[in-house]
C-alpha cells in the first residue's frame, strides 16, 4: 500500500520534488492529520517556529504516531526542541534539513545537487528511508538531534563565502576593465584565472531566477549565525554576507537566485532590468527623501545611482522575519 505524505512549506520545493516521490509510491494527503508522513520546509526561523508550535501547529495537528521530516534550516537546539516536543506529543522527528551541493546549479533541488544529513532519536523506517532517498542525491545519517543542523551550518558558511568573495571578484574585474580600457578580442581576459567558476558564470550568465533563493539562504545564515551565537563564537564573515543578503531581500530580491546578489554591487539601472528598487533600502534604513535632510559628501557614490549601497549605519536587525527563535510558545499538547 502506498504511503502518504503531507507538505507544507515552500511551493518551489515541493514542485521539484513531488515527481520523485510519486514515482518511489508516494501518494499527497491533503492534509497533515490523514497523512503518513509530514514533510516540512520553511524559508525563515520565524515561519518554522510558528507552523510547529503556533495556533494550529504540527505538533498538536499531526496524527499521533505519524512522522515529521523537517528540511528546514534550524539551529542545533531548536532542532533538539522539537524533538523534545514532538516525542512528548507521540510523533516522530526526522531532521533533515535539505542542503545544497551548489548555490548556483540551475536545477538547485535536482536529486545530484541535494545532500541530505539526517537525524533522529527513531529509527528510520523503510518508507521514510525511501521517501529521503526521492528527496536527495546523498543521505547521511548522522546522530542524535541537532547533529543534522550542525553539518548542514557547517556545509552552507564556506560556499556563502565562495558566493560573495566571487561576485566581489567580478565587480572589481568590472570596474578595473572601465578604467584600464575595454580588452582587443585577441587578450587573455582579466577574469581567466576564475572564469570557470561556477558562481561567476552565473553572474555573467545572469542567471537571477531559480528555485532556490537568496531568501532560503538568508535563513540558512541566519540558523548558522544563531547556532555560532549559542556556542558563543564569532563570525563575522557571516555577518558580513547576511547584511548583504538582507539587502537584496530588501530591494525585492528575495526570491531571486543566489547570483542575483551581483546587482547589490552594481547601479540602480541593472538593479531596476532585473526588477529591483532601491528606494526600498532607503525607506527601510532611513535614509533621507532629499539632500537637504542629511549631509552625503561624507558618503562615496561614485557610480552616480544618488546613494550609498555600503553605508555601514544600515540597520539590518529591522528585516524580522529571521528574528532568533523565542520562548513564547506553549508546546503542550494539553
Amino acid at each position: 500500500m502506498a504511503k502518504s505524505y503531507a507538505y507544507v512549506g515552500a511551493p518551489s520545493f515541493i514542485g521539484a520534488v513531488e515527481g520523485r516521490l510519486a514515482d518511489a509510491g508516494f501518494s499527497r494527503a491533503s492534509d497533515v492529520a490523514s497523512a503518513d508522513i509530514v514533510v516540512t520546509f520553511t524559508t525563515s526561523g520565524s515561519a518554522l517556529e510558528d507552523l510547529y508550535f503556533g495556533d494550529e501547529g504540527l505538533v498538536t495537528t499531526a496524527a499521533p504516531g505519524s512522522t515529521l521530516v523537517d528540511l528546514s534550516a534550524a539551529t542545533p537546539n531548536f532542532a533538539r526542541e522539537i524533538n523534545a516536543v514532538a516525542t512528548v506529543n507521540d510523533l516522530i522527528m526526522v531532521e533533515a534539513p535539505a542542503t545544497v551541493r551548489s548555490l548556483v546549479a540551475a536545477d538547485a533541488f535536482a536529486r545530484e545537487n541535494l545532500l541530505g544529513p539526517v537525524a533522529t532519536e527513531a529509527e528510520l523506517t523503510d518508507d521514510v528511508r525511501r521517501l529521503l532517498d526521492a528527496i536527495f542525491g546523498e543521505v547521511v545519517e548522522v546522530g542524535a538531534p541537532g547533529r543534522a543542523q550542525l553539518l548542514r551550518n557547517t556545509h552552507t558558511l564556506p560556499l556563502a563565502a565562495d558566493l560573495v568573495s566571487a561576485i566581489e571578484a567580478v565587480a572589481l574585474d568590472d570596474a578595473s576593465a572601465r578604467s584600464v580600457g575595454a580588452l582587443d578580442a585577441d587578450q587573455i581576459p582579466l577574469f581567466s584565472p576564475v572564469s570557470a567558476d561556477p558562481v561567476v558564470q552565473a553572474v555573467r550568465q545572469q542567471r537571477y531566477t531559480g528555485d532556490y533563493t537568496a531568501e532560503m539562504l538568508l535563513a540558512e545564515l541566519s540558523a548558522a549565525l544563531m547556532a555560532a551565537d549559542d556556542a558563543e563564537v564569532i563570525l563575522p564573515g557571516v555577518e558580513a554576507t547576511m547584511h548583504l543578503l538582507e539587502l537584496l531581500v530588501v530591494i525585492g530580491g528575495a526570491d531571486m537566485a543566489p547570483a542575483a546578489l551581483s546587482l547589490v554591487y552594481q547601479d540602480e539601472a541593472a538593479g531596476a532590468r532585473a526588477g529591483l528598487d532601491w528606494t526600498r533600502a532607503e525607506q527601510a534604513y532611513g535614509h533621507p527623501a532629499s539632500e537637504e535632510d542629511e549631509d552625503w559628501s561624507a558618503y562615496d557614490d561614485e557610480d552616480g545611482c544618488g546613494h550609498d549601497h555600503f553605508r555601514e549605519d544600515h540597520d539590518y536587525d529591522d528585516y524580522d522575519d529571521f528574528a532568533p527563535y523565542n520562548d513564547d510558545f506553549d508546546y503542550s499538547n494539553n
